[in-house]
């Protein structure tokens, strides 16, 4: 593979494609227009501090990275001569299955399309592709830099030269590559990772307890600083809310659908968007569960 085109310039567009280009591929960074792109050139700038701060990255690393990133509102141009095109669009069927519908038409035979989606499968997906024997999912871990597996899972009609390839690719950037051998919503880790979110979220949304002592709670019992609500903060409150919307309704949950109506009118109506924001449940740089007095 030599071109990678990613898109949606979001938390994780961002990431993968700047972990793209750092491992020296050429990227296409798509989104929908100039605008919410060039916030996007903000996100990757700042990712270059994380990596020299996190990996020792130097700023030649990041400069050369930066080089090989072009940003376009347009499909057509994003998609010339791609070998993979990953997808970190919102986490909405109708809109993902919209945005395939264009790529398929507008792609090479040759392209390989993914989905980074947490929640949905690629059999529901495939279809729209036009191309479901080169379509699967390739999904990554938030901080992708750090927490660096890529899990692969194609559906029953996915080619094996395409999942390979896609296994390979992974392999190149610096992910441990996890193949899922058959279809599981929320691949590994999600499946360990959501139930716990969602049993957090619903105490809250039920005003069970405060999130603070929820995540206080986990802290003491556990003994960990991987807590709940941090954990939406960093994943995004958009992306939560989206996530949980398209759950709540699959499942008919009117619970997890409060949960979603919250996260929409008590943060994301105000601004309130998590780590990349500065704010959401917690302000950051200095998020209060951190503090030393958190636990007292």
């Amino acid at each position: 593979m030599n071109k990678i085109t990613v898109a949606g310039s979001g938390v994780l567009g961002s990431q993968i494609a700047f972990q793209t280009a750092y491992h020296g591929y050429a990227v296409a960074l798509y989104d929908i227009s100039d605008a919410v792109l060039e916030k996007a050139r903000a996100k990757l700038t700042s990712l270059g501090k994380h990596y020299e701060t996190d990996i020792g990255a130097t700023q030649s690393d990041i400069n050369a990275a930066m080089e090989r990133i072009t940003m376009t509102a347009d499909l057509g141009t994003a998609l010339a001569d791609a070998d993979l095109l990953i997808e970190a669009i919102p986490e909405l069927i109708a809109i993902k299955m919209e945005f395939y519908g264009r790529a398929g038409s507008l792609a090479p035979a040759k392209t390989i399309f993914a989905t980074n989606t947490s929640t949905l499968l690629p059999s529901q997906l495939a279809d729209a592709t036009g191309r479901s024997a080169r379509f699967l999912a390739l999904h990554f871990a938030n901080e992708i830099w750090k927490r660096n597996i890529a899990e692969v899972m194609g559906h029953a009609g996915t080619d094996r030269d395409a999942f390979d390839a896609v296994i390979a690719f992974a392999k190149s950037i610096g992910m441990v590559a996890l193949p899922i051998h058959k279809e599981q919503p929320g691949y590994l880790t999600n499946s360990v990772l959501i139930p716990w979110i969602i049993a957090s979220l619903k105490l809250w949304a039920d005003d069970v307890a405060d999130f603070k002592t929820i995540d206080r709670s986990w802290r003491i019992g556990s003994g960990s600083t991987f807590v709940p609500f941090a954990v939406m903060d960093m994943v995004g409150l958009n992306t939560a809310h989206n996530t949980f919307s398209t759950m709540a309704e699959a499942q008919k949950d009117q619970l997890l659908a409060k949960v979603a109506q919250r996260l929409k009118a008590e943060f994301i109506d105000k601004g309130k968007l998590g780590v990349a924001a500065g704010e959401g449940f917690y302000k950051y740089p200095d998020p209060e569960f951190l503090a030393p007095g958190f636990l007292s």
